[in-house]
C-alpha cells in the first residue's frame, strides 16, 4: 500500500467488511427482508432464502450467533441483535451453503463459519 506524504493509510481487517454477495452461485439466491423467527425449542433463528424464486427456510443456531456474532445468550433478544449485526456475513455463508447443497434448507452451525471457503475474505 502506498500513500502520499502526510496521508494516513489503514488496512481494513477481514471482519470489517461483509463478504461479496453470492457472486459465484449457480443459482439465483436472495433473502427476505423480514426479521428472523426465534425458535426456543431448537435455540435457533429461522429465516427465508429465495432460491430461484422458491422459498427455502434456513436456520442459524444460537451457538453460532454466540460464537461468531456476539450474542450474549440464547435469549431471543440477544440472538436477534446478533443476527442484525452479522446479517451480511450470515447471508453470504448461507448462500454458499445453499449453492453447495443444491438449494436445500440449511442449518448454519458454529463450525460452518470456520470451514475453508466460508471464512471472511
Amino acid at each position: 500500500m502506498t500513500a502520499s506524504p502526510g496521508t494516513m493509510v489503514t488496512q481494513t481487517t477481514r471482519d470489517q467488511l461483509p463478504r461479496p454477495a453470492y457472486e459465484d452461485s449457480t443459482m439465483h439466491i436472495q433473502f427476505a427482508d423480514s426479521s428472523p423467527v426465534y425458535d426456543g425449542d431448537d435455540f435457533a433463528l429461522h429465516f427465508t432464502a429465495l432460491v430461484d424464486s422458491d422459498p427455502v427456510v434456513c436456520s442459524i443456531s444460537a451457538e453460532a450467533l454466540e460464537d461468531h456474532f456476539g450474542a450474549a445468550s440464547a435469549r431471543e433478544e440477544d440472538l436477534l441483535n446478533a443476527f442484525e449485526q452479522g446479517r451480511a456475513r450470515i447471508r453470504s455463508v448461507c448462500a454458499e451453503a445453499l449453492d453447495r447443497n443444491g438449494g436445500d434448507s440449511v442449518v448454519l452451525r458454529s463450525g460452518l463459519f470456520r470451514v475453508a471457503g466460508m471464512e471472511p475474505d
